[in-house]
């Protein structure tokens, strides 16, 4: 900056000088001029003189007042008024100035040194957990200062890991991008490094980036399977790119692993939520048609409880269950999320599985002695045709 400053100085100095160097001949000029006066009044004098003694004293005149006067040009040019010329020379300082100020960024730089001077105050303050958090003001100009000091220290890991922290923080994606992917350059082999860099990989909007940030994931989950982070980013970006079950699948196997009371569960269990809302899955319906066997019509009693419930064929747990009153038989019953035992698990995610009726005497949803009970498989989720399943007596009890 001070370079260009200096730049323009000689540059204004350099028109000054164009401009009012013709002003050195001027008194030059004006010596001239009375010298020529001077020697037609003394010539008048001499009319009284004789003639020999008068060219004599002529051509004395001549040689003391006339002999150093310039011969003049045949057609001189027209002089320029002082005013005009430094009416010039201000306009074209004016007009130096003015674009100066217009186009330099003083303000910019200034903002830069400042920011450059905080930067150790302001990683210090991010280090300390009990300091207050930074401002987003802060945080840009701490990512500011954090760059400049990187371009001097290339091979600071720690530094540019945070640099993509403040990115992500600012929803500054290209900034987070090229930092993290620093990072990992520098240390290939630390998960942490290959998970922050994987993460703005499968948060951005270039198909190319999700498939390399996912296969970075996948193999951070081979290597580390007890690491949560890979299969909740994992989840993430399926569910980003509209892969509605394998985030599903995903985050149930994040539920897993997820101690009990860990908030984050709740978060995972509003991810799926969401999910099979955007997916459709939440409009899975199953309808169970229920008929009484013969003797079973003969001993039910007037007052009891009616449990439907799905399993998914390989677990005994139920996935939905439903619980009614006695009544009219038979009986056409309509299933769906609303009946779900967990709202991360619903009726959407079983695409086979078995029915399972259970009529109890005293309300008592595990089977007892002289209860009814009657299943059936089912292979598909299809409302317009109810499932069938014939209650009897259970084999457990008499009817």
């Amino acid at each position: 900056m001070t370079a260009i400053i200096l730049l323009i100085v000689v540059l204004l100095l350099s028109v000054a000088a164009l401009v009012f160097w013709p002003w050195r001949d001027q008194r030059a000029a004006d010596r001239d001029a009375l010298n020529q006066t001077l020697y037609h009044s003394r010539l008048r004098e001499l009319d009284d003189e004789p003639p020999e003694a008068r060219q004599a004293l002529a051509l004395e005149l001549q040689r003391s007042l006339l002999a150093d006067i310039p011969a003049r040009p045949a057609q001189a040019p027209a002089a320029v008024g002082r005013g005009t010329l430094l009416t010039g020379a201000l306009l074209v300082a004016a007009v130096s100035v003015g674009l100066f100020l217009a186009t330099n960024s003083l303000k910019a730089v200034g903002e830069w040194q400042a920011a450059t001077r905080e930067t150790p105050a302001l990683v210090a303050r991010v280090m300390d957990s009990h300091a207050a958090p930074l401002s987003v003001d802060e945080l840009t100009r701490l990512g500011l200062g954090l760059r400049t000091r990187l371009q001097g220290e290339p091979h600071n890991r720690a530094g540019w890991a945070m640099l993509g922290r403040i990115g992500m923080v600012l929803n500054n994606a290209d900034t987070a991008t090229d930092a993290f992917k620093r990072a990992w350059q520098l240390d290939s082999q630390s998960i942490k490094a290959r998970l922050d860099y994987a993460e703005v990989l499968v948060r951005s909007t270039q198909p190319e980036d999700n498939a390399t940030g996912e296969q970075m994931l996948k193999e951070v989950a081979a290597q580390a399977p007890g690491n949560l982070r890979a299969p909740e980013l994992l989840a993430l970006s399926a569910f980003r790119q509209q892969r509605y079950p394998e985030a599903i699948a995903y985050w149930q196997a994040l539920l897993l692993q997820l101690p009990t009371g860990d908030p984050r569960r709740a978060a995972v269990a509003r991810g799926i939520q969401q999910a099979r809302v955007d997916s459709g899955m939440d409009n899975a319906k199953l309808a169970v048609k229920i008929t009484l066997s013969p003797a079973t019509k003969k001993a039910l009693p007037n007052k009891g409880i009616l449990f439907i419930s799905v399993t998914d064929g390989v677990s005994n747990v139920p996935v939905v269950v439903k619980k009614l009153p006695l009544g009219h038989f038979p009986l056409t019953i309509t299933l769906d999320d609303a009946d779900a035992m967990l709202p991360e698990r619903g009726l959407g995610q079983v695409s086979q599985g078995i029915v399972k009726v259970h009529i109890s005497r005293d309300g008592n949803a595990a089977v007892q002695p002289g209860d009814w009970t009657g299943e059936r498989r089912f292979t598909s989720l299809n409302p317009a045709s109810p499932v069938d399943v014939l209650v009897a007596p259970s084999p457990s009890g008499a009817g």
